[in-house]
């Protein structure tokens, strides 16, 4: 499987831009609960952590066994989310966006950005010089390491969300489509962590007196949600970055750290 290499880094380091920064998200693809976005900021020169993959490519042992020696050996870190309520509102693109920039402002200061996936449109006038890598998570460390950083911070909050939502498998899914996933909305129906415009959330909703009662109660929901996952001062804007500190996700979660 791929091993990634410093090679984008270190043309960007030659060329005087020595504060590189990786980007990359999880959970675009989920049924339900935030996306989640980290940035890393590698030391020029750095020496790699063995076993530092893309995190798609890793078991949860070995992500959770190198996770804090990169943020322990990076420059700097951060974590970013957008919610729920969000994402319904904005579309997944634009949330996952806006949970990559929040990640961005977490670290102070840096020249440029290398991001996972395809050239954005409008990305850098909010996050400055940037660089669009397909599968960039299995070719840049920098990304790489994000990749981990945001694949274990979002794997942690399901894991919690699934003690107050136990039928839905969370902690083995991830809130990803699985059997054992449908099969529970099928019974259930969605909870308020659900993404009601995916077309599979729609197609349970649609035409059951379930829909009435889930539109009750999520837009009770939804509202507070936005402020406990992301901090009360990400509420009112899209560019408002959650506060240093700020829970990503439902208590008892607060004492998340987001970065450094």
């Amino acid at each position: 499987m791929p091993v990634p290499h410093l090679r984008a880094e270190r043309r960007l380091w030659l060329e005087g831009r020595r504060r590189v920064v990786g980007v990359d998200e999880v959970g675009l693809g989920a049924l339900c609960a935030p996306v989640v976005a980290a940035a890393v900021l590698v030391r020029p020169n750095c020496h790699k952590i063995p076993g530092v993959r893309d995190s798609k490519t890793m078991s949860a042992r070995q992500r959770e066994a190198v996770v804090e020696r990169i943020k322990d050996r990076v420059e700097a870190w951060g974590v970013g989310a957008a919610s729920v309520a969000e994402i319904e509102r904005l579309n997944i693109y634009h949330a996952t966006h806006l949970a990559m920039r929040r990640a961005l402002r977490r670290i102070q200061d840096y020249d440029h950005v290398l991001v996972d996936g395809r050239k954005i449109v409008g990305f850098e006038d909010h996050v400055g010089p940037y660089t669009a890598i397909v599968d960039g998570d299995q070719s840049s460390y920098a990304i790489a390491c994000a990749s981990v950083i945001a694949k274990v911070t979002r794997d942690r909050l399901m894991s919690r969300l699934a003690l107050r939502y136990p039928v839905y498998g969370w902690e083995h899914n991830a809130g990803y489509t699985t059997r054992h996933h449908v099969e529970a909305l099928a019974e259930h129906g969605p909870s308020v962590f659900h993404r009601r415009t995916y077309a599979r959330i729609r197609t349970l909703l649609e035409g059951d007196q379930l829909a009435l009662e889930f539109d009750i109660e999520l837009d009770t929901a939804l509202e507070a949600e936005t402020v406990v996952e992301l901090g009360a001062d990400a509420a009112p804007g899209l560019d408002a970055a959650p506060r240093a500190g700020a829970a990503l996700e439902p208590m008892p979660l607060g004492a998340l750290v987001l970065g450094r």
